[in-house]
């Protein structure tokens, strides 16, 4: 994987900025430690960090088109288009030379053969830019899911962009400017497509492209959505094409010039994708395959159940590592690692805002770093509780039909989150100001305005398409961002099997009824997988990322935050609720106290103080 960044201006402006192209390069170190890469013009400049995949000798970008001093195009590309080899092929028999073995050329000869069309026909997770010397364009395109990431920024003088907000915050035209309104998107956990925290800087939303001309004019197209289809096939021929779709994507991203694992959590979802992956390395002689579980010192002994958690990851992951054949391998965290004020800076600043998750985001950090440790490349089992109906509150009734996004349901619900994920500790005067139910209210009606249904719908059929939809739109994203952000940051490659565009279709068409045919979660993913895997991981329900349940880390967390409470330079406490806060911070190992949910309110505070404590008075709090 890699960065990518640059700029293009209108004529006559100054392009050529050395200091800022390699302050931007520098802020992407990480996502692209193999190489790097500066092209410049009289009227753009372009960036680019590399992590070699594919053709490691090969594939150096910025890559031009042609070997002149004035190419007709320049692109610098982050991703892996999976189809490469058949788009080579085409390519070739339409007149075009390779120079290399790299999926990037083709995504640059793509571009010269069908212009910006070409994102139409790229199967893989990819953002990209393409100077055009021919029209003096700039072009960007990003992946139908938005599984890479890419920003950009309006300037006086032109267009900056990059794959994560540090990078544009690197160029001297951009500034770390944050209003109300990004202080909604921060404290929102249902994003609306191209929203940002940061005023000047915009997401290019998944699934679309976006040109800039010499006039300084911008157009923004998308190219792809989901449409609503009849589905045609009975359940038998429906599990087979769920279990056919799987494996061709599986296979696919599979395909890699350095050591690649499997993510494996011991859930049904990761658990596919391992055996899968296994059953296709074997076929080709290669393998075993690896798979990684994260775990805690002394979790699986100590464990208690809690709302969404059964049972502890681990022995469910030994269970498939065993049954398939992997090279399996435990990292197992102490609390000390959890506590770590450089690994939680680290986090931070990997993903450029707070984030309410706290050891949740640390651990996932480590543990990709720890991955790779042995491998550059891991596949994980994200977005099947999407499209298959894994989550918890899509089978709770009065929080599926509620006018609202229901996961935001789910934590107005629960005591712990009753006011909002991280936002227990706010001052009245703050929240009011923030103003989250018109926000929510406002995103869900534009949200709803925009899903794609049957006509004659029964209610429960198209609640539940409606729910699918509102997944993949305003849930997925954030955990796409957050893994790719958090296995950068670390050097690691994160590929997503379940989201090939051709597996999420068909199951967004599958009936609600015969996704839970047999009365439970993800029925259909297990009807396909159940050759596969061991009978307790087929019947295991559905639980998320695990958390440390040691009272030596919530008490860390609490010491923290009395620390914050009593010293009159932090400046989060001019938005917090200090009584509430200071009787946090008091608490001691109750039950309250150790839940995950409620915990979640002092890791928020902890973070919005250091992320202000960077940015200072650009922050209108």
């Amino acid at each position: 994987m890699c960065g990518i960044a640059g700029w293009a201006v209108r004529r006559g402006g100054p392009s050529k900025d050395p200091a800022a192209a390699g302050a931007m390069a520098r802020t992407m170190a990480c996502r692209g430690p193999d190489d790097q890469g500066i092209w410049t013009s009289r009227h753009a400049t372009l960036v680019h960090t590399r992590m070699a995949v594919i053709d490691l000798a090969g594939g150096h970008q910025p890559m031009s088109a042609d070997e002149t001093e004035e190419p007709s195009a320049v692109l610098t590309y982050c991703g892996e288009i999976y189809n490469f080899r058949e788009l080579r092929t085409e390519l070739t028999g339409r007149g075009h030379r390779f120079r290399t073995r790299s999926d990037t050329e083709v995504v640059l000869r793509a571009y010269l053969e069908w212009g910006e069309h070409c994102v139409e026909r790229l199967e893989g997770m990819f953002a990209f830019a393409v100077w055009d010397t021919r029209e003096r364009t700039l072009f960007l395109a990003r992946d139908r899911f938005g599984v890479k990431p890419l920003y950009y920024a309006p300037t006086r003088d032109g267009l900056v962009f990059g794959s994560e907000p540090k990078a544009l915050l690197a160029h001297p035209d951009v500034r770390p400017v944050v209003g109300i309104e990004g202080l909604r998107v921060l404290f929102s956990m249902a994003r609306a497509p191209g929203e940002s925290v940061y005023r000047d800087i915009h997401d290019l939303p998944p699934g679309h492209t976006l040109r800039w001309g010499p006039d300084g004019g911008t157009s923004i197209r998308r190219y792809w959505r989901l449409e609503a289809r009849p589905h045609e096939h009975g359940l038998e021929q429906t599990v087979a094409t769920v279990r056919e779709l799987l494996e061709s994507s599986v296979a696919r991203e599979l395909v890699s010039d350095v050591p690649l694992s499997v993510m494996l959590s011991g859930g049904l979802d990761s658990s596919s994708v391992a055996a899968l992956a296994a059953r296709a390395l074997t076929a080709e002689g290669a393998g075993p395959v690896r798979t990684t579980t994260v775990t805690y010192s002394g979790y699986s002994d100590n464990f208690q159940p809690d709302l969404v958690r059964s049972a502890p990851d681990s022995p469910y992951a030994r269970a498939v590592a065993g049954h398939i054949g992997a090279e399996h391998l435990e990292i197992e965290l102490t609390t000390a690692d959890l506590i770590d004020p450089a690994a939680r800076r680290t986090v931070l600043r990997a993903q450029d805002v707070p984030a309410p998750f706290g050891d949740m985001d640390t651990s996932t950090y480590q543990a990709f770093a720890g991955v790779r440790g042995h491998s550059k490349v891991a596949l994980t089992g994200e977005s099947a509780d999407e499209i298959f109906g894994g989550y918890s509150w899509v089978h709770i009734p009065d929080l599926a039909h509620e006018e609202q996004f229901p996961w935001v349901a789910f934590e107005q619900w629960h005591p712990g989150t009753r006011e909002g994920l991280g936002q227990g500790l706010l001052s009245p005067e703050f929240k009011a100001r923030l103003d989250m139910s018109s926000y929510y209210a406002e995103r869900y009606d534009q949200a709803m305005s925009g899903i794609p249904r049957l006509p004659g719908e029964s209610g429960e059929e198209r609640r539940a398409r409606e729910i699918c939809h509102l997944h993949l739109t305003h849930w997925l994203p954030r955990l796409l961002e957050r893994n790719d952000r958090l296995s950068m940051v670390s050097g690691l490659e994160v590929r997503v099997p379940f989201c090939d565009h051709r597996l999420v279709q068909y199951a967004y068409d599958i009936p609600w009824e015969m996704k839970t045919y047999d009365g439970r979660e993800k029925s259909l993913l297990r009807a396909a997988v159940r050759d596969l895997l061991p009978e307790e991981v087929l019947d295991r329900p559905k639980a998320p990322f695990p958390v440390s349940q040691d009272v030596t880390y919530t008490k860390a967390l609490h010491q923290e935050l009395a620390e914050v409470l009593a010293d009159p330079a932090s400046p989060v406490v001019r938005i917090l609720d200090l009584d509430r806060a200071r009787a946090v911070a008091s608490q001691g190992d109750g039950a309250a106290a150790q839940d995950w949910l409620h915990r979640m309110n002092a890791e928020m505070v902890l973070q919005v103080n250091a992320w202000l404590l960077e940015l200072g008075d650009h922050v209108e709090l």
